[in-house]
């Protein structure tokens, strides 16, 4: 008794763990999900201000708020690229990690954008303008060079696969029109010839038929054959009589038996 209880409390406890660990990934999950959901917000948000600040704004303010826009606009571009190649290409790993490092310059030249917005000397922000522009060139171009790079990659070998599978279908619609190289037989070829003596002899009257001279009746069958091999006449058809009521008691086919007919009195 006892040991049932043991028993029926180790199953209440690993029970119990696994709705603990089940329910502690589900709210990992749901939380990885809203801090995705915010985050998207957030950038949206963020966008949309640049956009409207960079076009309201004239001069160096809206020249910075251009600078961030185009910055975000390539780095999240170049991410968003490589991260959805790189399951399908163990060679965009690489890739990834220098993005990493040219992320984190990127992160510092967006915080130090963001900064010179709330900067109220405008002698300062127009001072530190060259510097911060082609520090985010640099930044951008080294993001859309990989971008770049992962886009070409991924559409040579779509291209070196299509190819591969367009000679393979090639190939196999060939081998499915295999008639086509058969030579095709005449109308005559198809149709079965005379067969056996009687087909051959027939051949052979007709072609003596056909080379006797004009004005001279044809040879009869047999009439070159020596005396001992001519064929015998046929014999001449009997004439139906009333013996021939009995027929029907003949051996045949069962299709071929008739009914025995009746007699009329």
């Amino acid at each position: 008794m006892e040991a049932v209880a043991v028993i029926v409390v180790l199953i209440f406890a690993v029970l119990v763990a696994l709705g603990v660990i089940a329910t502690v990934r589900t709210a990992r999950a749901v939380k990885r999900g809203v801090d995705r959901t915010v985050g998207q917000a957030r950038r949206t948000v963020e966008d949309t201000r640049l956009k409207a600040r960079q076009f309201a704004q004239p001069g160096a303010a809206g020249e910075v708020a251009q600078l961030r826009l185009s910055l975000r606009t390539s780095m999240r571009a170049t991410q968003d690229a490589l991260q959805s190649a790189a399951p399908d290409d163990a060679s965009l790993s690489e890739a990834l990690a220098l993005f990493q490092r040219l992320s984190a310059h990127g992160h510092e030249l967006d915080d130090e954008l963001k900064r010179l917005e709330n900067e109220p000397d405008k002698a300062r922000v127009a001072a530190c303008l060259p510097e911060l522009r082609e520090r985010t060139a640099r930044v951008k171009d080294s993001a859309d060079s990989l971008r770049f790079a992962a886009q070409d990659r991924a559409r040579r070998f779509a291209e070196d696969d299509l190819e591969t599978l367009s000679g393979q279908i090639r190939m196999e619609a060939g081998a499915l029109r295999h008639w086509s190289d058969e030579p095709v037989a005449g109308g005559a070829a198809g149709m079965p010839g005379p067969a056996g003596p009687v087909g051959a002899q027939a051949a052979a009257g007709g072609q003596a038929a056909a080379s006797a001279p004009a004005g001279e009746p044809a040879a009869a069958p047999g009439a070159g054959a020596p005396a001992g091999e001519r064929p015998e006449p046929a014999p001449e058809p009997r004439a139906i009589t009333g013996r021939d009521q009995d027929g029907w008691r003949q051996p045949g086919y069962s299709w071929q038996k008739t009914s025995r007919p009746e007699s009329t009195t």
